[in-house]
């Protein structure tokens, strides 16, 4: 059997659209870099994986800091896709069909497997591609060799800790979400919520002894995510209201109503992704991922109610994981406390 070779991936992207740039290596072995003028990060992400896979023969296991590309292989998403004829499960076209489909064909054409690594966090390897692919984006032009290379410069500030710096709060920030009213008693106070707040307060009190920075993120919605800003309320800690767009209350009922209107005058400050309300369900689904994505994106930890079994929180959990590495995400069943 032929022996599987490692490949670290990594794009990046001055601007999103703007100036991109991709890159690949085999740790101690070759690599190359590319650019292009206007693109975007996730397609930086792919042109690096279809890239290596064209040059890297035999057997591979890929190393991507992406979510985006490991998740779609993962979860077998372009399984979904396909079969939709290059739909998503909402109906729409695919996005950046033009690269999934090639690099689709390559993985089934051989032994391909893909693992996450969490990006900036010191792995030798996956910064060297970072600084590669940010290179290759800052100079337009791409590079190869047959070893490593030592004059890429210092690993990449422009990731995950200054854009937090340029379009996020500051602070250790720690996202709070989960059930929705129906896994939690219903929507009124009931014992499960009283319980669930409680053992939020001692979790959030216990980090903050940490991080004497924390900051809880919230969505504000129904369910975990007010609890949660209600227990950062409670036990002083500030607290970000982030809301997909303006009038998320809008169909709530009115006791709901008052306790958002309550939380967000008590919000430290708050961000919204939107300026217009969404006129369709689709569109309103495609706003809280897209909040949902800002979460994890400004989050250094996550705490999650979740009973194990449902699917969509189960996928917010992986997602957050994905994202911010197993070891971030607390996960805790309303049924424990």
């Amino acid at each position: 059997m032929a022996e599987r070779t490692i490949v670290y991936t990594d794009g990046a992207c001055l601007g999103n659209p703007g100036k991109g740039g991709w890159a690949w290596l085999v740790p101690d072995g070759p690599y190359a870099s590319g650019a292009e003028q206007h693109t975007t990060n996730q397609r930086m992400e792919l042109t690096a994986v279809l890239e290596a896979l064209k040059t890297v023969e035999g057997p591979v296991e890929v190393i991507s800091d992406s979510a985006y590309v490991v998740n779609c292989f993962r979860d077998r998403w372009w399984e979904g896709w396909i079969s939709r004829g290059w739909k998503t499960s909402g109906g729409k076209p695919v996005a950046n069909r033009d690269l999934w489909e090639p690099l689709i064909a390559e993985v089934r054409s051989r032994e391909v497997s893909f693992r996450w690594v969490k990006g900036h966090s010191g792995d030798r390897w996956n910064d060297l591609a970072d600084r590669l692919a940010v290179q290759a984006a800052e100079t337009q032009q791409g590079r190869r060799g047959d070893a490593p290379p030592t004059d890429v410069g210092p690993p990449d500030l422009a990731g995950r800790e200054r854009k937090k710096a340029d379009d996020g709060p500051s602070g250790h920030l720690v996202v709070v979400t989960g059930h929705k009213p129906t896994r939690l008693g219903g929507y009124d106070e009931n014992d499960i919520t009283r319980a669930v707040r409680d053992h939020l307060i001692d979790i959030l009190s216990a980090k903050r002894q940490i991080h004497r920075d924390l900051k809880v993120l919230t969505g504000l919605g129904l369910g975990a995510e007010t609890l949660g800003a209600e227990a950062a309320r409670d036990a002083g800690i500030p607290y970000v209201a982030v809301l997909a767009f303006p009038g998320v209350d809008a169909r709530w009922p009115e006791e709901s109503k008052r306790r958002f209107r309550e939380l967000l005058d008590g919000a430290e400050e708050t961000v919204v992704l939107q300026n217009r309300t969404p006129e369709t369900t689709q569109a309103m689904s495609a706003a809280f991922d897209r909040r949902d994505a800002w979460l994890r994106r400004h989050a250094d930890e996550a705490v999650v109610v979740w009973d194990g079994e449902d699917r969509l929180v189960g996928r917010q959990v992986r997602s957050l994981q994905d994202e911010l590495g197993e070891g971030e995400v607390w996960v805790f069943s309303p049924a424990d406390v």
